[in-house]
């Protein structure tokens, strides 16, 4: 059951050298930020590709309708700044001018949850995957490591319509085997087990991980899928594995609204009813702190998966 771990780093920086690596293979990617180039990790492509960047400025949706008008002439934009800027300050522009005309615009969020720390609540966002898997049209992709940001960075330029890519700033474990293909809509299963189904996106799928390993010592058998795709997403993946466990924990750094739980659960409304059991924030903003601390006070943390397993399965019995 163990998980290789392949050392340590901030996903953000997956999302910054997998830029650079799809440029190089595709003149037509071109990348816009909003005054946060560093912080984005975009430094490497704007020096290599300075007739390919675009530095907007604080100007987030002045950027949105600039990637949407670049995709008229064949270019593939990537556009990046915080979680909470590239959604909710610019939401009319990606429905309006991305989501309802399907523009090819790569819509790159970092410092997204709580664990952007002690910039604190009116930085954090907790929303953002409901508000984008709502949008007609737009991909939603969370992943968990390094390299796998790395992966679906490149992937995305190959898909045809406007993604939502989200990332995050911490340095977390690296368990995706680099190079490993990162498809689309296809999660991945990291342990098999048989009592309860743990599905988890971006920075929880290593605490369900971790919290796997714990169940393991107290006889409790976790699957653990890397649900890395919010939209689409993949039914067919939640459905075989509860089969086998017959009920779910669902973690994810976001508000319990709207967010990989309730993908979860509206799948398991429609073809399975199961006992199903939240790992989220629970209707809260968040607050200044470090973000240990406040993946503590928010229980996102291993011991709060292990919590909810054990809770779900008093339920299943």
């Amino acid at each position: 059951m163990a998980i290789e771990v392949f050392g340590k780093k901030d996903t953000r920086s997956g999302f910054g050298d997998g830029l650079l690596e799809v440029g190089r293979k595709n003149e037509n990617v071109v990348g816009l930020c909003a005054d946060l180039t560093g912080s984005l990790k975009m430094n490497a492509f704007e020096k290599e590709f300075p007739n390919r960047f675009v530095q907007v400025g604080i100007a987030e949706a002045n950027m949105m309708g600039i990637a949407a008008g670049m995709t008229i002439g064949g270019k593939i934009p990537y556009t990046g700044t915080f979680a909470n800027f590239s959604t909710g300050r610019v939401y009319d522009q990606i429905r309006q001018s991305i989501a309802y005309s399907n523009k090819n615009v790569k819509i790159c969020a970092s410092h997204a949850g709580i664990t952007l720390g002690e910039d604190g609540a009116t930085h954090q966002i907790l929303e953002d995957i409901g508000m984008m898997r709502m949008l007609p049209n737009m991909t939603v992709i969370v992943p968990a490591d390094y390299n796998q940001t790395k992966a679906a960075t490149i992937a995305i330029a190959e898909h045809n319509g406007p993604v939502y890519l989200r990332f995050g700033r911490p340095v977390v474990p690296i368990f995706v085997p680099e190079n490993q293909p990162f498809v689309i809509g296809k999660a991945d299963v990291l342990i098999e087990g048989t009592d309860v189904t743990i599905v988890a996106c971006g920075h929880l799928v290593w605490k369900s991980i971790e919290a796997a390993q714990i169940l393991a010592e107290q006889g409790i058998s976790a699957e653990v899928i890397n649900m890395h795709t919010i939209k689409p997403f993949d039914s067919a993946a939640l459905l075989k594995s509860i089969a086998k466990t017959g009920c779910v924990v669902s973690a994810e750094e976001h508000m319990r609204n709207g967010g990989l739980g309730d993908a979860v659960a509206q799948v398991l409304s429609q073809e399975n009813p199961t006992p199903q059991e939240y790992v989220a924030v629970n209707d809260s903003f968040g607050e200044s702190g470090t973000p240990d601390e406040l993946m503590a006070k928010y229980k996102l943390e291993a011991v709060d998966v292990v919590a909810a397993v054990k809770k779900v399965i008093s339920r299943k019995a």
